[in-house]
């Protein structure tokens, strides 16, 4: 296969990942204007951290002035599984593909990505990641660009309506694993005690979202990791 036609099929996979990001995307301008950022900020933060999760997480600490240090760390915890994706990916890349380009396409490692990549037979030559990637990446930055100029538009009652969908995709995330592992569900609900500690409870409500993010997932995933350590399957 030639390298226009693997693009050209890289593209063909990549738009239902694309109209997927829209309307997710579309929900996070919204939320970024909710929160006080302009549609330009809304608009390159989409399009420097192809994120959800770690957007939404971010959004708070710039909105109330946090620090780069807590920034930093929250979006590593975050995001540390799209290094582990990246690194099996890697596996489906030939190796004359250069440490530049390897890096450029894990920027665009998503779940759905990653997913649609590593069902691939062989090893696709690197214009089939690019096309992949290059409609979800300008989907998830349009989504974005539309729901922010909406904010600035609609009104307040409607805009408060349509931010809450993003909250919905995290419930998205959330449910299926949870509803199928009894151990995901207890170390969601650890979690969640935890956030809520750190909402309600005097002095301690005091600290940063960003970290209050951090120290509730290390938390929960370190005890869980400990009682319930996933069991290795025999080969």
């Amino acid at each position: 296969m030639g390298n226009k036609d693997a693009y050209l099929r890289g593209i063909k996979d990549g738009i239902p990942i694309c109209l997927g990001y829209l309307s997710v995307s579309f929900a996070f301008g919204i939320f970024c204007i909710q929160s006080g950022l302009t549609v330009l900020q809304a608009l390159l933060i989409s399009m420097t951290c192809v994120t959800s999760a770690g957007q939404l997480a971010a959004v708070p600490i710039m909105a109330t002035g946090g620090g780069f240090l807590e920034l930093a760390m929250t979006q590593v915890i975050i995001n540390l599984r799209y290094s582990l994706m990246s690194v099996s990916l890697s596996q489906k890349l030939d190796r004359d593909i250069n440490l530049l380009r390897r890096f450029s396409i894990a920027f665009m490692v998503t779940d759905e990505i990653f997913g649609v990549a590593s069902s691939q037979d062989g090893k696709p030559p690197k214009s089939y990641f690019y096309g992949l990637m290059i409609t979800p990446y300008f989907g998830w930055a349009i989504g974005t660009f539309i729901g922010a100029a909406a904010g600035n538009i609609l009104p307040a009652i409607v805009i408060t309506a349509l931010a809450v969908a993003i909250y919905g995709m995290f419930v998205a995330i959330v449910v299926p694993p949870a509803r199928d592992n009894k151990n995901v569900l207890y170390c969601v609900l650890v979690a969640i005690a935890l956030s809520c500690i750190f909402a309600f409870v005097p002095v301690i409500n005091k600290v940063p979202s960003g970290f209050v993010i951090i120290i509730c997932s290390v938390i929960a995933s370190t005890i869980f990791a400990i009682l319930k350590p996933i069991e290795e399957v025999a080969e």
